[in-house]
């Protein structure tokens, strides 16, 4: 049920989602590197402003497609404009602080764009409504973004050669997007929701299209497991604080077909941290439950934060990251 490329085989790894605070390229790479032994990340940082966005970064990706900020958020337009040239300009800088700070780098090493659903659900189209309202406009933008990404993971290969890299598809929207969630661009109504099917489709030709394992990460509830599983992903990555019992035996079913599972545990903000083997108990208590060896635990469990770290004081995002590699190691130490 993959595109045929499985995730890292990594015991006791930890990551980041993506976003980290503040605007220094550099501080941001040292810190997802620094802590992070077995997965370090390319980080975002949100707060330079539009562009360094998930969805103005996602914009930047695209190929022979351009989109600007509005006052009503970001819209479709005919030419590569202001801030296009800056998305593109700080994924750079970035990937400059990253390959300076991964010199002689040798494994696993991901990287984060925002996926096809969430971008149609977030972009307006020229004429205004939300580009997930034309079903072209999203195969469209599932096409560009294709393109964007295999530039981009070229890109960091060549700059990392070591790196076998990871690619995290941010999907935020895409519970809504199957459920008739999203509202208009006016925001008085609802778009209709997209088909499960034609959503899985339009994932499974994205993933197959890149020579990389995929994980989706998706901070929201209902995270559609088996669509995911279908449309080939080799990780998923959720807020384990949202996994109520009905997600129990999508979970087990993807565990035994060796999907990876990031499991978003440590908060995203400033908190009083307890030991790192307890942030973990709630992973430990689930793989009981669903009757799997503990010595398993360590090699198809990962631990991240719940979502991003941007709204974090830098010093708590350096802990948050450390406490997740910290309590990936307790669960190989003391799986029961």
């Amino acid at each position: 049920m993959s595109n045929g490329h499985a995730f890292p085989d990594l015991i006791g790894a930890a990551t980041g989602v993506g976003s980290l605070p503040g605007t220094d390229a550099r501080e941001a790479a040292k810190t997802a590197t620094g802590a992070l032994e077995h997965l370090p990340f390319l980080p975002e940082l949100p707060a330079r402003g539009p562009g360094a966005d998930m969805i103005g970064r996602g914009a930047g990706l695209l190929v022979e497609l351009f989109a600007q900020t509005e006052p009503s958020g970001w819209r479709f337009t005919d030419h590569a404009g202001r801030d296009t040239r800056r998305a593109r300009s700080w994924l750079g800088e970035d990937l400059d602080a990253l390959e300076e700070f991964t010199q002689g780098y040798r494994g696993a090493l991901k990287v984060q764009a925002v996926g096809p659903w969430t971008l149609a659900a977030s972009i307006e189209l020229k004429h205004g409504e939300k580009a997930l309202a034309d079903a072209g406009a999203c195969r469209d933008i599932a096409g560009s973004l294709a393109e964007g990404l295999r530039r981009h993971l070229e890109d960091v290969r060549r700059r990392i050669p070591g790196a076998e890299v990871v690619l995290q598809l941010d999907e935020p929207s895409l519970p809504a997007v199957l459920t008739g969630q999203v509202r208009t661009a006016s925001g008085f109504q609802r778009l209709r929701s997209v088909d499960r099917q034609v959503a899985e489709e339009n994932l499974r030709e994205l993933i197959r299209s890149l020579d990389a394992p995929v994980v989706v990460h998706s901070c929201a509830p209902n995270v559609p497991i088996p669509l995911l599983r279908r449309a080939g992903v080799a990780g998923i990555s959720l807020d384990f604080s949202l996994l109520t019992d009905r997600a129990d035996d999508d979970l087990g079913e993807a565990v035994e077909g060796g999907t990876a599972i990031l499991a978003g545990v440590v908060p995203p903000t400033d908190q009083g941290l307890s030991d790192p083997a307890g942030s973990v108990q709630g992973v430990r208590t689930l793989w009981r439950r669903l009757g799997f060896a503990p010595e398993l635990l360590g090699r198809r469990v990962l631990v991240t934060p719940t979502c991003g770290l941007a709204g974090a004081s830098p010093a708590y995002a350096r802990e948050a990251l450390s406490l997740s590699a910290r309590a990936a190691q307790s669960l190989v130490d003391n799986p029961e």
